[in-house]
Parts: C-alpha cells; sequence; structure tokens
C-alpha cells in the first residue's frame, strides 16, 4: 500500500463550510420522519435485519472493499468468489433464511459467481422439476453440493427463444437424450456463473422425437467432473471475458458435442416423455411455465427503486455539499451556492427521487398482484384435485388476471429497468467531474446493472408483448366480450365518454392526473388498433407505436400505483401528515413531470388542454422542485442505505466527502506504489526494474 501522507497534509481541512455542516443544515429544515417512512418503506423487521447483518459482514476481512476500485477481472472474480463461499458459510453457520442470505448479498454489492445457482438455477429446478427430480437434483443444490447455472441464450439467439439451436434428440432405444451444439451460434453465451463455476446447468434446448421439433424445453446436463472441475467428454465450456460492467461474474459458453444423458434429466414438471411409448406428454396448464418469469419480472420492478435509490442517494447528498459559483442575483457576500440549488439540477435529481418512490410501491403493487394470481391458480388446482371442478367464473378471473399481469410485468419491467439504468448515469453526471472517478460509487453500480435492461426479456422487444395485450383486450371491448380487470375498465372507459371529450382536472385533482393517464392509453390502443385491423399495417411498420402505446400504459400503471399508494390508510396511518403531504407532493412531480414530458400525446388524445400542459411546465412542476427540495437529503435518508454498502465517497451519510475521496486515491491507490521511470530512451517502464526480454 502507499505509504501515508506527511503530517502536513494529515493537518488540512476542506474550506468552510464543512459538507458535514451543510448535511445537518438540510436535515435541520426538513421535519419529513425518517425512521417511520424508512419502516414503511422496508418495514422494522427488515431494517433490524440489515443492522444485524451488516455487523456480521462488517468484522470478515474476506467481504474488504477497499480494493473493489483497483484490482484487475482476475483478481476480483476469484476474491468474489472467496466472498461467496463465506457468505455460504454464515448461511449456515447463522441458520439464515432465503431472505437474510439475499439481503446478505445485496449489501455485499457486487454480483457472484453464486449468483445464477443461487436464482435462476434453484428457482427452475423447484418449479419445473418433479419430486423425484427434486430429490435427485434440487436437494444436492441447496447445499451446493452440486453448483448449476440457467443456460437458455445463445451467441446467435436471445429474446427470441423459439429460434434456440442447441437440439435434445430423444434416443427411444436406450431411452436417452442426445445433447448437441450443430453450429458456432449454438453455443450457450453469456450465461452467469457457467465460465467457471457450474458444473451443472439446466440447458434450454429443441426436443427432438421421431424427427419432429416439440421446441424449447429444460434439461439437466452435467458439464464438469464432480472432482477435478475440469469439462466432461464433448463438453467445450468457458469464461467469454471482460465485459462493461458485471465483472464479479463468470459469464461463460458452452458447446456439446452429441452428449448423452438419462431420461430423468428432461425436467418434467409440465411436460415430459413416456418412456414405454415413445409418447410426448403435453403440459397439463400451458400457464403455469409463466410463473417463475412473471416473478422475476416483478422482482426486477420492485427492486428498480432500490437500485435508482442508491444513485439518487449519492448525487442529492454530494450536490448538498458541492459548492460552485455565487448566485447571480443574491446580495452581500453570502458565498458559493450548493449545487442542488440551481434549478438546473433540482429538475434532474428531485422527478429522479420522485421515480424511486414511485417505482418501489409499484413494485410491492406487482408483488401482491403476483401473490393474487398464485393463490388463484391454487385454488383452481385444489378445486380438480378435489374433483368437484373449478367454475368458469373462476377459471376465467384466474385467466384474466394472468394474462394482465403477464402484460404488466413486461412493460412495467422494461419501463422501471429503463428509468433505473438512465437515471443512474444522470445521477453521475449530476456530481460533475467527480462523478466520474469510481470512488464516488455511482459508475461501478451503473455498469454492474445494465444487463437488467437487456436480459429477462429486451426491454424493447418486451413492449410488444404489452401491445399484442392490449389490442386484444380492445378488440374483446368492442365485441362486448371485455374482461373484469383494470385494462377492459379503462378501454371501456374511454370508449363510453370519447365523443363527449375528457375533460381532466390534472391541477387541481390528483385523482384526475391517474385518469388523464388511463385515458392517454386507451386513446394510444384504439388508435394502434385502428392501424392494425382496419388499415392493415404490417407488425414491423407498427413497433415505434407498440413501443410508444407499452410506455404509456407503464406509466399510468406506476401513477396508479403510486396515487393508491400515498392515498393508502396503510400509508396515512403510519405517518405524520407532514411526511404524507411530501409524499403526496412527490406523486405530483413523478406525474406531472412524466405528463410534460409526453405531453404531445396527452394532447393528441385530448386528455389535457394547451393551457394545461403550458401552466404544468412553468409553475406546477417548478412550484413541486421549490417545494421538495427542502426535504431531500431526508427522503434519501429514509432508504436507510447504509455507506457500506453504497461504497461511495461522495454520498457518506457525514458528508466529509472531500476527505474521503482525498484518503482513498492517496492511501488506496496502488498505483501510487509505483515509481516510474518516464524517460524514452530507458528501456525499464519502472525504476529498478529489468529490463524485458522481448
Amino acid at each position: 500500500m502507499p505509504s501515508p501522507p506527511p503530517d502536513w497534509v494529515k493537518a488540512l481541512k476542506p474550506a468552510e463550510p464543512q459538507g458535514s455542516q451543510l448535511l445537518q443544515q438540510e436535515r435541520d429544515q426538513s421535519n419529513v420522519a425518517v425512521d417511520k417512512l424508512a419502516e414503511l418503506l422496508h418495514t422494522k423487521e427488515a431494517l433490524a435485519r440489515q443492522d444485524h447483518l451488516l455487523s456480521i459482514l462488517q468484522a470478515e476481512k474476506v467481504f474488504d472493499k477497499s480494493q473493489n476500485h483497483t484490482q484487475g477481472r482476475t483478481e476480483r472474480i476469484q476474491r468474489s468468489l472467496a466472498k461467496a463461499k463465506r457468505l455460504q458459510q454464515l448461511s449456515v453457520q447463522h441458520k439464515w433464511s432465503q431472505e437474510e442470505l439475499h439481503a446478505a448479498n445485496e449489501l455485499l454489492g457486487e454480483p457472484t459467481p453464486y449468483g445464477l445457482h443461487a436464482s435462476m438455477f434453484l428457482v427452475t429446478l423447484r418449479e419445473q422439476g418433479t419430486p423425484e427430480q427434486h430429490k435427485l437434483f434440487l436437494e444436492p443444490a441447496q447445499n451446493y453440493q452440486i453448483l448449476g447455472c440457467y443456460a437458455q441464450t445463445e451467441l446467435g439467439h436471445g429474446s427470441n427463444v423459439r429460434g434456440l439451436e442447441t437440439t435434445a434428440t430423444w434416443n427411444p432405444d436406450d431411452k436417452t437424450f442426445t445433447i448437441h451444439s450443430p453450429t458456432l451460434t449454438a453455443s450457450k453465451w453469456w450465461i452467469g456463473s457457467l465460465g467457471r463455476t457450474a458444473n451443472h446447468a439446466v440447458v434450454m434446448a429443441q426436443l427432438f422425437i421421431g424427427g419432429k421439433n416439440y421446441g424449447p424445453h429444460p434439461f439437466v446436463v452435467q458439464i464438469r467432473d464432480m472432482n477435478t472441475h475440469q469439462p466432461l467428454e464433448n463438453v467445450y465450456v468457458g469464461d467469454i471475458g471482460p465485459k462493461f460492467g458485471y465483472n464479479t461474474m463468470d459469464n461463460g459458453f458452452l458447446l456439446f458435442n452429441h452428449v448423452k444423458i438419462p431420461h430423468v434429466n428432461m425436467l418434467a414438471r409440465f411436460s415430459r416423455i413416456n418412456k414405454e411409448t415413445n409418447e410426448y406428454m403435453r403440459p397439463a396448464s400451458p400457464s403455469l411455465i409463466y410463473g417463475t418469469l412473471t416473478w422475476v419480472r416483478s422482482n426486477i420492478v420492485l427492486q428498480a427503486g432500490g437500485v435508482l435509490a442508491r444513485g439518487v442517494t449519492i448525487a442529492t447528498r454530494y450536490c448538498a455539499v458541492r459548492r460552485q459559483f455565487q448566485d447571480r442575483d443574491a446580495t452581500g457576500n453570502v458565498g458559493e451556492n450548493q449545487v442542488l440549488n440551481y434549478k438546473m439540477v433540482q429538475v434532474r435529481l428531485l422527478p429522479l427521487l420522485a421515480s424511486m418512490y414511485a417505482l418501489h410501491f409499484t413494485g410491492r403493487g406487482m408483488m401482491r398482484l403476483y401473490q393474487e394470481n398464485q393463490n388463484r391458480m391454487k385454488a383452481a388446482a385444489q378445486a380438480a384435485q378435489e374433483k368437484r371442478g373449478a367454475g368458469p367464473e373462476e377459471l376465467r378471473a384466474g385467466a384474466d388476471l394472468l394474462a394482465d399481469l403477464h402484460a404488466t410485468s413486461c412493460g412495467l419491467k422494461a419501463l422501471a429497468s429503463t428509468t433505473a439504468g438512465e437515471g443512474l448515469e444522470v445521477c453521475r453526471r449530476a456530481c460533475g467531474g467527480h462523478g466520474y472517478s469510481s470512488y464516488s460509487g455511482i459508475g461501478p453500480w451503473y455498469s454492474d446493472y445494465l444487463p437488467t435492461l437487456t436480459w429477462e426479456g429486451d426491454n424493447y422487444m418486451l413492449t410488444q408483448q404489452v401491445a399484442r395485450y392490449l389490442l386484444k383486450s380492445a378488440r374483446a371491448v368492442l365485441a362486448g366480450k371485455g374482461s373484469n380487470n383494470d385494462t377492459s375498465r379503462i378501454l371501456q372507459a374511454y370508449l363510453a365518454r370519447r365523443d363527449k371529450g375528457a375533460s381532466f382536472d390534472i391541477l387541481g385533482n390528483d385523482s384526475d392526473i391517474v385518469a388523464a393517464f388511463a385515458w392517454r392509453t386507451a386513446h394510444l390502443t384504439f388508435e394502434a388498433l385502428k392501424h392494425r385491423d382496419v388499415e392493415k399495417r404490417s407488425w414491423n411498420s407498427l413497433l415505434v407505436d407498440f413501443w410508444r402505446l407499452s410506455t404509456a400504459h407503464s406509466q399510468y400503471l406506476v401513477v396508479k400505483n403510486f396515487y393508491e399508494a400515498v392515498t393508502s390508510s396503510h400509508v396515512t396511518g403510519s405517518l405524520d401528515p407532514e411526511t404524507t403531504g411530501v409524499l403526496h407532493k412527490l406523486f405530483r412531480l413523478y406525474a406531472l413531470h412524466t405528463l410534460e414530458r409526453e405531453a404531445s400525446e396527452f394532447f393528441s388524445s385530448s386528455a389535457v388542454t394547451v393551457r394545461q400542459i403550458g401552466l404544468t411546465q412553468n409553475n406546477e412542476v417548478m412550484k413541486l422542485l421549490d417545494e421538495i427540495r427542502p426535504h431531500a437529503v431526508r427522503l434519501v435518508d429514509s432508504w436507510k442505505i447504509p455507506d457500506w454498502q453504497l461504497d461511495s465517497s461522495l454520498g457518506k451519510y457525514d458528508g466529509e466527502v472531500y476527505p474521503d475521496l482525498f484518503r482513498r486515491a492517496s492511501q488506496e491507490n496502488p498505483v501510487n506504489d509505483l515509481v516510474f521511470d518516464p524517460y524514452p530512451w530507458n528501456a525499464a517502464v519502472l525504476k529498478n526494474e529489468r529490463p524485458s526480454k522481448l
């Protein structure tokens, strides 16, 4: 490590006022109930769990973060595996639940090589395996006796799962499957935990029986020797190399050359092959297969608020500490202005502050909807088991909710992850030059989060599924066969009032803001339907319209969920009136700032007038920025993100930004150990280094 600075450097302090003083002033000017709001967001139990886990992790040397930003990929991925191993040991030692292990991983703040084993591999085995397969694969996987991954994406295909090229051919003579990669583009690619960690993989492959393709199915395939950890014969596997981020994960490639696996290795909860007759048994309930993906996407929506909260917390605190220039209209010698006081900074950061709350409450709503759907499906399955049969109204209600949930999860996954990903970059840039330093904590977090915008469905591709569902719903409503769900209701309400026109008081009535967003969605839906069904335009020519439609629908859902949250008895009964009032202002800022950015669609749909748009832009949004500004620091404090998790010099809770940034740069930076030989005529790069023989 670099030598410590001399005493005269240690004695230096930042120019007055100190960052700690500025953040204390920020906190003193607001009465937002930080602890109560934190309990509302996370629950008292979750916050206590976080404190307990933090005390355990900080005491372990293996979790030291001081060199995270200076090590190369080879060093970091090895250290990350060591961290993952220690987390698993602690999990066993302390008998952690899955929630506790997940929370510990969140505090660690980096992907580890166990990541896809602990998520997709275990979830897929659990959700798609039979009791026999649970015994054979799931139980040893849960005990980390086998380590796995989920191998779906290929070099040539990602979102188009039907186009996967890996094959699984049924062999009726010896009752086995042959897994094969017929082309280079059939190579599995981007598979997390595969590169160097996994010894098993759930491989998605096209099932062939008697020359007929039955589509992609999941197969459990061993890929490495359990003792030597070397690839098995006819298996070629490795790491795909450095990436834009996510470099503590061993994303891998995988090719097979006619590898045989037993009949039991095809996950068979939903579909299987009869060994005696060689007959393919179709899924009993095809819709059940979508459960896992819907759960994953719902979680992404919930997590997006927390992801964005890390960047907004860092940027808000830093912009309250950073002072630049004097206010042009200030009188007297008032000193330099806090960056957070500049309107151009507020209009970038404060809507993101509102967004992180909006996404959090929307994610909570999504998880409730998912659980309601699971309960209905279980009830229908129970009815079938009791041979009394589920009534038509039960089956219809379950199907309606599942369709709505699937489309909702697709659209909100796209909107939420895009908002979080792009929002982190806005936060980084709001931090000015220091935001470019890895020590800011935003850049590394941003680069690690970015894959979310393309995995579990590329965000642009997913919008087609939302549009397809909305067009189908609109056709049903026009035929008088609309479902009893929210989508059908807003389409029916639009048709009932379309000739009279809308008259929403978006400036005076919060519920009218929600209604205006619903109106815009319905208008765009029927416009798209006209283009498709009446004008007979091609699907490809309408993709941009479909993306706009999906975005509008998803923004409506966020606005609706946010409004329902801030007006719910759960919120009003948990918080004092002032804190509740600030949440209402955050709702209005999110909704009206979004409306302002999408003004052309709101105007063309007649949801609002030009006068209302002008007042929103020039008056209401600016007024809300002024009203929320004094509470900004307390609003990010309420997320209770520990400094250890943030790993940021700029976002420190105590505001000691500059001493921490200087300490890291001067004392934790191994480049300062190197003594360069700078002269071009000397072969050595470093002083006292032997010249290379090359």
